[in-house]
């Protein structure tokens, strides 16, 4: 693998002054040369700013947090990344690598979950270049190369989870979302380290049910919704009777037969587990009738 050197090149505005210096002495040596006759002295003077004129093509510009690959006929030189006015042999190529952080949305994909459920989903992956020289050699169009390997990554997450768990302890995408995060920038990272880039970010932008099955998806979590509830109230319930009953017997407010007790579990039951508000009864009998 080829990686980055980085390369200190010379003050292009040191060598421009010098380059513009040598134009105006090669200008002034033509004209005396024409002047007098002298041959030799026009050969030199026009030698002399065509090679001035070549020297030119070696000044270029670098820009903040961007990076110039230098290579001389196919061979990688190194990388400057100092930025300003700099100069480097003329008959270097200069490829521009943009070091800024940049960020893609992926597509939305349909994939299946772990449980065969088809969703759609779509993430954000914020990255960067930190080594130019594989951006550069080592994948033939490392944007494109982190689009498709970010969406690979997206789809083999995608299948690992369920949308939604039905166990506390299971991971799900929806319930999930920082570990999902984690996990998904960890695999998108080993993708494309061979490609000099630096993930910083990755995050699901877009969670849903594919909509052929959305609508019985929705009516699967308004049932387990419903059932939940209904197991809450059942235990709070059972737990209100049974310190109703042991209050009960430990004030001696009332001593209460086997079926007795259970009539008031039951009636205590229907009142606290009813929907709707229960209508007293008062009893103007004894306990027994």
């Amino acid at each position: 693998m080829i990686r980055e050197s980085e390369r200190r090149a010379v003050s292009g505005f040191a060598a421009l002054a010098l380059l513009l210096l040598l134009l105006a002495a090669s200008g002034y040596g033509l004209v005396q040369g024409a002047t007098g006759d002298d041959k030799p002295l026009i050969f030199g003077s026009i030698l002399v700013a065509i090679l001035t004129l070549v020297g030119l093509g070696g000044l270029f510009v670098v820009n903040p947090n961007e990076g110039r690959v230098l290579q001389l006929f196919g061979s990688y030189v190194g990388t400057v990344r100092q930025p300003g006015l700099r100069f480097a042999n003329p008959f270097y190529s200069k490829r521009r690598i943009s070091l800024r952080v940049r960020n893609f949305e992926s597509s939305h994909l349909k994939v299946n979950d772990t449980e065969g459920n088809p969703v759609e989903i779509a993430a954000v992956v914020v990255w960067r270049v930190v080594d130019t020289a594989e951006a550069c050699f080592e994948v033939d169009n490392y944007e494109n190369y982190v689009h498709v390997q970010s969406e690979a990554a997206l789809r083999n997450l995608a299948t690992s989870y369920p949308y939604d768990a039905h166990d506390e302890k299971q991971m799900s995408l929806r319930g999930n979302t920082g570990q999902i995060a984690d996990h998904l920038k960890r695999e998108i990272q080993e993708r494309l380290a061979k490609a000099g880039v630096e993930v910083i970010e990755a995050r699901i932008s877009h969670l849903a049910y594919a909509p052929e099955i959305a609508s019985a998806m929705l009516q699967r979590q308004q049932a387990g919704a419903i059932i939940a509830a209904r197991q809450r109230i059942v235990d709070g319930a059972v737990g209100m009777v049974e310190m109703a009953l042991e209050r009960l017997d430990r004030n001696k407010v009332v001593s209460l037969d086997a079926e007795r007790k259970a009539a008031m579990v039951s009636n205590l039951l229907v009142v606290l587990c009813g929907e709707r508000a229960a209508q007293p009864v008062l009893n103007t009998g004894t306990l027994y009738q």
